[in-house]
């Protein structure tokens, strides 16, 4: 994959093999990692995103991605291969990035 892969942006994932309770399939998922990280490293870090609504979740956000609602799935980030992204299918909104950063920290920093 020689395009560069921006933080925020949305790909089709696939997640197969997977163990226990991981998600699996070939989904969407957000990058989470830092764009210049991306560039420099094989890996990248992922949130995956659900069609199963859980509102009330503090980890879970509600996005809407080609005109269906998901959810960004912050419990279940990892780290993978470039080799499993697919296509791209867009871009986080700027409410839907702040969101996200919040929650990462809340979970993770703070």
């Amino acid at each position: 994959m020689n395009q560069s892969i921006e933080q925020y942006s949305l790909y089709w994932v696939d997640l197969n093999p997977t163990k226990g309770a991981e998600i699996n399939k070939i989904r969407p998922c957000v990058v989470i990692s830092p764009s210049e990280m991306n560039e420099n490293l094989q890996t990248i870090i992922i949130a995956p995103l659900t069609s199963r609504g859980r509102e009330g979740y503090p980890t879970r956000v509600k996005v809407e991605v080609n005109e269906k609602e998901g959810w960004i799935v912050l419990d279940q980030i990892r780290s993978i291969d470039k080799t499993r992204l697919c296509d791209q299918i867009g871009n986080l909104k700027p409410d839907e990035i702040l969101t996200v950063k919040s929650i990462i920290k809340e979970m993770l920093v703070d």
